[in-house]
């Protein structure tokens, strides 16, 4: 990705900053050379451009108490003043940036960046590519969402529950009102007989009225048995499907076996011994392919120019002299052997190195065997987990309903008795004459209690129906939820794990194209790998993610091999610092917010190489600023603009 360069001019003021007592320079987009010997200035003025962008890099000069940089661009204007309170350098001003970090690691790449400095001193690549990001902010995000991703499916849960229930009260509804039609026609049928006896028999109205007193106290006890009848038939049907639950969940759980004690550490102790074998076995390959490289080196250096050698006193035909001995000078005992012999070694080390590869390559499969394994224990166990927390809660409600059954029994079987009692008492009061009339009206004072407890029940179902229905109705709002909730989830556990890959991806990209530009002999080429490992943090073992740099050379024969980062040219790791530092510079899109990229200390890089890696990084800032020697700034783009004198 390349910035658009702006049109316009940026004007720095520096007065009384490193060893700069006043100087302004300008700008124009695109990159400007600070060329001069050592000692001119380059570096401080560098410090004046990040300071007024807002680092806190820069220095006072040393015989004065206040320093200042201003920066005109665009239309506005920003400064930065330091001011010298005893040993320590207080600022003050409006600088550029509000925060300076993403400049100061990717941005104002001077010799001690840091970003720059990782590769050379073997830092935690991945912690400083993750510095500007809040990791513990996304993570405590993360949790809320995931509790209330565990919400919305406990309601998701109850939901399904209601779905199995509805059925069944449907099917109750049509029962009752099956029932009820029943009761009213036996209603209607019982009052018409009543209406026959009545004009045969004469009552008194005292006596009527204590009747239909005692018949009212009985329905009302009637009343409270069917309430209490219906309220068993509910818990119940409740303590059903509570048990049936119970023995699903139980038959999953003991599909579940435990995973064998220790078996774990077992597998994390396999897999360290492993990764430990493994990084011995890399380590010998790379030592046997340079034993290897270096006596093929020396076969074909030896075999030619001992057949050349002249003697003093015989003079023998050139012919003869390019015939090669069958024999040589063994440099490392300094024997004589046969060519054979130790063209011989060489093979064997050869197939040794062969044989340590294939190793490598049986303990990664190994490695990734172990790795399922580890993560299929986990997952059972968690399962087993959940599984084992909802049988105990279905066992304490259980518990909890076999009690009121048992209670609602008791209630039933008492109310019941004295139902008996109260009916006895009545049909002693009943005389033959009136034996058949109060028959009826007991018949139809029945009738019309069933009658109303069985609308009860009804419209108890109905209103049962109805909240299920409502409730019913949010499913598709909840799952919507539950489905945004989880992309919230996803989107944040791939926001860390989108950086680390974009910053690994730039790398590399970036890496291979400035090796190709540059041509560094056998470095065929240098990479990262983006790895989890397991830590240990106190007592727990956690997973990890870094950033493994890896160097891979190449033999005269085309050979590939792996190089450890310690062998590269100090040339080779500037740049490979510098490909680092613009990785995390593209990734955090820093050239949005920051105008100037500055570059210093290039001197372990030869002029030439120097020249393409300017070209290479012009149009990734809108100011490219770089403090260069005169006989390494000769092989740059005569196009570029050049400061060759700082005012002080």
């Amino acid at each position: 990705m390349s910035v658009e360069q702006a049109e316009g001019t940026a004007e720095i003021t520096v007065k009384n900053i490193g060893g700069i007592e006043r100087a302004s320079v300008s700008f124009d987009p695109g990159v400007t050379l600070l060329v001069g010997n050592n000692a001119t200035n380059r570096t401080s003025f560098l410090t004046a451009v990040m300071a007024v962008m807002g680092s806190d890099r820069a220095a006072l000069k040393g015989d004065t108490d206040e320093g200042r940089v201003s920066l005109s661009l665009d239309g506005q204007s920003y400064t930065r003043e330091l001011r010298r309170n005893g040993s320590n350098i207080t600022t003050s001003g409006t600088p550029y940036l509000d925060d300076p970090t993403l400049g100061d690691l990717f941005a104002f790449l001077l010799k001690d960046n840091e970003a720059r400095r990782a590769v050379v001193q073997g830092a935690d690549l991945r912690e400083i590519i993750m510095q500007p990001v809040d990791t513990d902010e996304i993570q405590a995000e993360i949790d809320r969402l995931r509790q209330r991703r565990d919400d919305l499916e406990r309601e998701l849960e109850e939901i399904d529950s209601l779905k199995g229930r509805l059925p069944t009260l449907e099917q109750k509804r049509r029962d009752l009102q099956q029932q009820i039609e029943e009761k009213k026609a036996e209603l209607e049928e019982t009052e018409a007989k009543l209406r026959e006896r009545d004009t045969a028999i004469e009552e008194s109205q005292k006596e009527k009225d204590e009747m239909e007193q005692k018949l009212s106290e009985l329905q009302q006890k009637r009343g409270a048995l069917d309430d209490i009848r219906y309220d068993l038939e509910t818990e119940q049907d409740s303590l059903t499907e509570l048990r049936s639950e119970f023995e699903e969940l139980s038959d999953e759980r003991s599909e579940l076996s435990d995973a064998p004690s220790g078996e774990l550490d077992e597998i994390e102790s396999e897999l360290n011994r492993l990764r430990k074998k493994k990084q011995t076995l890399e380590g010998e390959i790379s030592e046997l392919q340079s034993i290897i490289q270096f006596n093929e080196d020396m076969l074909d250096e030896e075999g030619f120019l001992s057949s050349l050698e002249v003697d003093g006193t015989e003079q023998k035909a050139l012919t003869d002299q390019l015939v090669p001995d069958e024999t040589m000078q063994c440099w490392t005992c300094g024997n004589t052997v046969e060519t054979e012999q130790i063209e011989a070694t060489v093979d064997t080390l050869r197939g040794l190195s062969e044989s340590k590869f294939q190793q490598a390559q049986d303990i990664d499969e190994q490695i990734a065997t172990l790795k399922q394994r580890k993560e299929k224990i986990e997952r059972n166990r968690k399962r087993r987990e959940k599984l084992d927390r909802q049988i105990q809660r279905i066992e304490e409600n259980i518990e909890q309903s076999e009690s009121r059954v048992e209670k609602l029994r008791q209630q039933r079987d008492d109310l019941t008795d004295t139902i008996e009692s109260m009916e006895a008492a009545i049909d002693e009061q009943e005389d033959e004459q009136r034996s058949e009339v109060l028959r009826l009206h007991k018949e139809a004072n029945q009738l019309e209690y069933t009658l109303g407890q069985l609308e009860n029940d009804r419209e108890r179902i109905e209103d049962e129906i109805s909240s299920i229905s409502e409730t019913l109705d949010n499913e598709e709002r909840l799952r919507s939820d539950l489905e945004e909730v989880k992309t919230q989830i996803r989107e944040l556990r791939t926001k860390i794990d989108s950086i680390e890959q974009d910053a690994v991806d730039e790398f590399n990209r970036h890496m291979d194209a400035i090796l190709d530009r540059l041509g560094y002999g056998n470095l065929e080429r240098i990479w990262l790998e983006r790895l989890d490992t397991e830590v240990r943090e106190g007592r727990q073992k956690v997973s990890k993610t870094v950033f493994e740099l890896h160097v891979i050379r190449s033999t005269a024969s085309g050979t590939s091999y792996e190089d450890t980062v310690d062998h590269l040219s100090e040339s080779e790791r500037e740049v490979t610092g510098l490909i680092f530092a613009l990785a995390g510079y593209l990734t955090h899109d820093v050239y949005e917010t920051v105008p100037f990229m500055v570059l210093d200390s290039l001197e372990a890089i030869d002029a030439q190489r120097i020249a393409k890696l300017v070209d290479y990084f012009e149009g990734y800032s809108e100011y490219l600023v770089v403090a260069l020697l005169p006989e390494d700034a000769a092989a740059l783009d005569e196009a570029y603009d050049r400061v060759t004198e700082i005012n002080s």
